[in-house]
């Protein structure tokens, strides 16, 4: 047996087929009983059965297998569970005969607190506080339910039985076929379900209500949630029924089973999984309370629907052959989410709110330790910490790439083709690949290789020399170092106007562009001339329109113009020449380039001067987000600049709440709710006077009447905010009358609010009350991270509080994937040299696989913070820049 010990893959001599399981789950003991068949075919002469099995209890005796070819049972001679590899070993004293048979076991198992595997997640149900039993099986937790080949390429089918109290709900893949009832139990039978992956089963037994409806062609969805809240349901319904349909003409393939099921659960450690029929959610990402939900929250129960939807056909009927290639699951449901959300809500303008994905995938990946798309998986302890940025981001971005490349209806036909050769199947990322090639007649495999198998992405630089535009690529790290990768990029150039549009690879380290012989027609000149930026050509043979590359953020790399033409795209933004996702991606690449050193932050706050009277939810949204960096970076640097720098972002974020207001607008946009928002809060959090003012009065009001107009939801968690900057040890009211709030609501979304504005907190004394309240059973073990100090005054306290409370958030959340969260948290805020030893000296007994790449990370992001700190220190003309900026009206 010790041949098999510090395996991580199964070996491949027993196939399973088809799984009879039944489970008993005793909600009061926190237990559970069950019993597997499992229909096998031996395909090797094997005296062994190895499979996967953690946290369970083999019964004594209870482990046969019997062969279909003839009456004989065997017996295993030897049982032994490997628990560092979650194997269980099964030796049989004589040789199994080749052919179908089928492998018996009986076991016991916790219903455990982790949020994996077969857990328990507690409500309140008439005020008596009550669990409910739950699975979270993905990646690799199916084998904390039962005994099984936990891995994605042995699909099977499964006949699911359970034993539940009478009175409870209970649930799995497929719709129910039988229920007997014996006393105070019943026997619930399912119909048994196509081919699937371990990790896609699933169940769940409570006490639940349902809002119902069909889709056209008569498929039964419902929504599942706690007693009293269906009406939060009817949202996330709508968007299912539509989704589906929608999904079934775009993949050419009919949704695969008879019903599908979605259903919020109060303790869940991800946002949702996509389970075959049965799809699981946390309750922000499924409910939706028309009083008391934001905006924010509409849209992301859309995107995160979409989502798990896309999954049952990407996903699901198609499956990864291994996680190596989690991308492409993640990834693709990630893109086609948004591609459903825009079918639905076009007024959201959701792809160009896409840009927030790509950045996020940008940003992980201008690490380092970032890691490729497809990045090797040698064992199920690695396979938590790649579901990242990387996986669901850059994934998503280089599908967009893509699809912008080959086209849409190209990509939609091919993207058919390849779910109907694969579909019950498991399929790699090349199969996708061939289908797109082959499809489209370009050379997909090549092209996408470089941008799936290394890690990084390039920044191209571009230049102005005669008539010439000179392009050169280079690896674009935050470090400020220089990599050695290599990108087939393509390139989109348009210049002085959208109709003036050249595609082309960059298949080199360098290329050249001859503007003359490109703008050979007299029509691009005649459009040039009359774009209202001016001829392109000037009379010494120059360029002298604005240019901008990558257009519409199509691609998956950042652009570095000279002088000149970054000059020039300033004026084409003040005049409102370019679109919004451009002047989205001219923003975020010169962030970008300013972190890494390679652009002052004088020239950053100059350009984003330019977006004074910015209009666009997704550009101001991400204008705010950066101008929180650089007041971080600020407060390191030149604290003797803060307060004119804040002064800056202030007048920035003026016009809009002069166009907004404080109270909702009869028919505004969904945008426009969601920027008055998060506009209000960024002028508290830089200490905007008259904001905090009128958000105290607000939230006075709010206190005596929680349906008050004065603060609907979309301005909460201003208002929020606002009331934290005043709180301090002497003066905890707001802290208090916050914490009061959240104890008497009953709405997730409610209390992620607070927490996250509570962690605002200027004074550490408070920061540290909060933390401790974080450890305690008033905060749900998900959210728990949310709560972490963000604050700058507050970092150093949190830092102190993590080590000295390791050992319990280890314990808790250490299986999980929640632990990363507490570490990036904590440790990505800081900016010196002396902090990131700090860290790594503490760490250096104390790490494990599941945090080992996100402590890199984290440890890299403070090494480029300290670097960033040193050269905005050194900067000459910053002071100059800032007061000027400062005070320059609006």
């Amino acid at each position: 047996m010790e041949q098999f010990k510090g395996q991580s893959r199964l070996p491949k001599f027993a196939v399973p087929k088809r799984y009879d399981i039944r489970l008993k789950p005793d909600l009061i003991s926190c237990k559970f009983a069950g019993s597997v068949n499992i229909d096998l075919d031996i395909v090797a002469d094997t005296r062994f059965v190895v499979l996967n099995a953690a946290d369970l209890s083999i019964r004594s005796g209870s482990v046969s297998f019997k062969s279909k070819d003839s009456s004989k049972v065997f017996q295993p001679s030897k049982i032994e569970i490997f628990e560092e590899d979650d194997l269980l070993v099964l030796e049989f004293s004589e040789t199994l005969p080749i052919g179908l048979g089928v492998l018996a076991i009986e076991f016991e198992g916790i219903l455990n607190d982790k949020m994996k595997g077969f857990y328990r997640s507690t409500y309140e149900h008439n005020g008596e506080k009550k669990n409910m039993a739950v699975t979270q099986f993905e990646p690799a937790d199916a084998r904390r339910c039962f005994p099984c080949w936990d891995e994605p390429a042995c699909k099977a089918m499964f006949k699911i039985t359970l034993d539940v109290p009478v009175e409870l709900v209970a649930l799995s893949n497929m719709p129910v076929i039988e229920e007997k009832v014996d006393g105070l139990l019943k026997t619930v039978s399912y119909q048994e379900s196509p081919i699937m992956s371990t990790y896609l089963v699933a169940i769940v037994v409570g006490l639940f209500d349902y809002v119902e409806d069909h889709t056209s062609d008569g498929v039964k969805v419902r929504v599942y949630c706690q007693v009293g809240k269906a009406n939060e349901g009817k949202f996330a319904l709508h968007v299912a029924v539509k989704t589906l349909k929608l999904y079934e003409e775009y993949f050419a393939v009919p949704y695969p089973l008879p019903k599908l099921d979605m259903i919020a659960i109060p303790d869940f450690a991800a946002g949702a999984m996509e389970n075959y029929g049965l799809v699981t959610y946390r309750e922000v990402a499924l409910l939706y309370d028309d009083q008391h939900s934001a905006a924010a929250n509409k849209q992301r129960v859309a995107i995160v629907v979409a989502h798990e939807l896309a999954h049952q056909w990407f996903g699901n009927l198609v499956t990864m052959e291994w996680w190596t290639h989690l991308w492409l699951n993640e990834g693709f449901a990630t893109w086609v989410s948004y591609l459903a959300t825009d079918n639905l809500f076009p007024e959201w303008k959701i792809w160009t709110q896409f840009l927030d994905e790509s950045t996020e995938g940008l940003r992980l990946d201008g690490l380092e330790e970032s890691h490729p798309i497809e990045v090797e998986v040698n064992h199920a302890r690695e396979i938590d910490e790649i579901f990242d940025s990387i996986s669901y981001r850059k994934g998503a971005a280089v599908i967009r790439m893509l699809q912008s490349y080959l086209g849409a209806e190209c990509f939609q036909r091919s993207l058919a083709s390849y779910i109907k050769r694969h579909a019950y199947s498991n399929a790699k990322t090349e199969d996708l690949w061939a289908a797109l090639e082959e499809g489209s007649g370009e050379p997909v495999n090549k092209l996408m290789n470089s941008w799936t198998k290394q890690k990084g992405y390039p920044v191209v630089s571009v230049k102005v020399k005669d008539q010439n535009l000179e392009f050169e690529q280079s690896q674009f790290l935050s470090s400020g170092s220089h990599g050695n990768g290599q990108w087939i990029v393509p390139i989109t150039v348009c210049f002085g106007s959208y109709d003036v549009l050249k595609n082309f690879l960059l298949e080199t380290k360098s290329e050249t562009l001859d503007i003359k012989e490109f703008l050979g027609s007299s029509v691009a000149k005649d459009k040039l001339s009359g774009s209202g930026s001016g001829c392109i050509c000037d009379r010494n043979n120059g360029i002298s329109t604005w240019i901008k590359l990558n257009v519409d953020q199509a691609g998956f790399y950042r652009v570095k113009y000279d002088e000149v033409l970054a000059a020039r795209l300033r004026y084409a933004i003040e005049n409102k020449y370019l679109s919004a996702t451009d002047r989205f991606g001219i923003l975020d690449d010169s962030f970008a380039l300013c972190m890494a050193r390679q652009q002052s932050l004088a020239s950053l706050l100059t350009l984003m001067g330019a977006y004074r009277e910015e209009l666009e939810y997704t550009v101001l949204s991400h204008l705010i987000t950066i101008s929180y960096k650089i007041a971080r970076i600020a407060a390191d640097a030149v604290p003797e600049l803060l307060d004119f720098i804040k002064q800056f972002f202030i007048s920035l974020f003026q016009n809009s709440v002069e166009r907004l207001g404080w109270q909702p607008k009869a028919g505004e946009s969904h945008l426009d709710a969601m920027l008055r928002g998060e506009v209000l809060t960024a002028l508290a959090v830089f200490g905007h006077d008259l904001t905090l003012v009128e958000a105290i009065r607000r939230f006075h009001a709010f206190l005596e009447d929680r349906n008050t107009p004065l603060l609907p939801p979309d301005i909460r968690k201003a208002a929020y905010v606002a009331v934290m900057q005043k709180v301090s040890v002497s003066n905890r009211w707001g802290y208090d009358s916050l914490l009061r709030v959240y104890r008497e609501s009953d709405l997730s979304q409610e209390k992620t609010r607070i927490l996250s504005s509570l962690a605002t907190c200027p004074d550490p004394n408070i920061i540290l009350e909060l933390h401790n309240f974080l450890l305690t059973s008033e905060v749900r073990s998900q959210d728990a991270y949310l709560g972490l100090a963000v604050s700058m005054e507050g970092r150093e306290t949190a830092w102190t509080w993590l080590k000295d409370n390791w050992e319990h958030i280890s314990n808790t959340w250490g299986s999980g994937p929640l632990i990363t969260r507490f570490v990036s948290a904590v440790v990505s805020p800081f900016a010196s040299f002396e902090k990131a030893k700090e860290v790594e000296e503490f760490f250096a007994s104390r790490s494990k696989p599941s945090i080992a790449r996100t402590l890199k990370q984290s440890i890299e992001r403070v090494c480029i913070n300290a670097k960033w700190v040193e050269s905005v220190r050194g900067e000459k003309d910053l002071a100059e820049a800032v007061k000027e900026l400062a005070h320059r009206k609006c």
